[in-house]
């Protein structure tokens, strides 16, 4: 199959939109609404258009389908994920919570079942946006949190093990580690975890802060196992604390 990339001229201000999209028409309406809303919009209709994509246009955004003709999409996630630290919301093809489970495991920073409603589309982009804005706003030119054997980069968003090494984080949980990093000790709501990662109200059934913090703790707790950093709070969210620093 024919690799089809369709670009719209970036304005020289606008927020560069990849989306990665098998259907046409689906992509079609996803361009018209976004480049409506004044984002700048490249549709790839295959994973390996993607890759191209990727590495010849600067991409602030990859809204991503889970169904793609010459690969999964979540093999396609994780390729993009070790590439890049731009948001990733994936579009599935059902509402089962599995699914969305496995994008934020994966590192996808939003999951959106199909058919998408654009408003809905558009008010996700928007509230990763204002968070990051918000986030650089926040950052103290000498701010950093050391915790145990990392230290937490405020500045240049970036979390370092003592060695110096750095460890990938996506968006929305560097944003969680670093609301429960500046509030050591003390419990964390659910409902305040959900609106730093993606800028909706918690739900009962909704899994996404769970998922994020079990990856956070298999990334930074010696025993994810027996969680000593980040503590389940039972009933209320989940409480920071910190072996040193902080």
């Amino acid at each position: 199959m024919a690799e089809r990339i369709q670009v719209l001229q970036r304005p020289r201000t606008g927020t560069q939109v990849l989306v990665v999209e098998k259907d046409a028409a689906v992509a079609a309406r996803l361009k018209a609404c976004l480049g409506g809303e004044g984002f700048s919009v490249t549709v790839a209709e295959t994973a390996g258009a993607m890759r191209a994509a990727v590495a010849r246009t600067p991409v602030d955004l990859v809204i991503l389908d889970v169904a793609l003709p010459d690969q999964d999409g979540w093999s396609a996630l994780r390729w993009l994920r070790m590439r890049r630290t731009v948001p990733i919301i994936m579009l599935t093809g059902t509402t089962k919570p599995v699914d969305t489970t496995i994008g934020l495991e994966l590192g996808a920073d939003d999951c959106l079942a199909k058919p998408v409603d654009p408003g809905d589309l558009v008010a996700r982009i928007r509230a990763i946006q204002q968070r990051r804005d918000d986030a650089h706003a926040a950052a103290n030119t000498d701010e950093a949190i050391c915790f145990a054997d990392w230290t937490l980069d405020i500045v240049n968003q970036q979390l370092r093990s003592e060695a110096g090494q750095a460890m990938h984080l996506t968006q929305a949980e560097y944003r969680i580690l670093v609301l429960l990093a500046r509030n050591p000790r003390r419990v964390v709501s659910r409902d305040e975890l959900m609106d730093v990662a993606t800028g909706r109200d918690w739900e009962p059934f909704d899994r996404s802060v769970d998922v994020h913090i079990s990856n956070l703790r298999r990334k930074i707790d010696p025993d994810p196992s027996q969680p000593s950093l980040i503590r389940t709070v039972r009933g209320a969210g989940y409480m920071f604390v910190p072996s040193r620093g902080a």
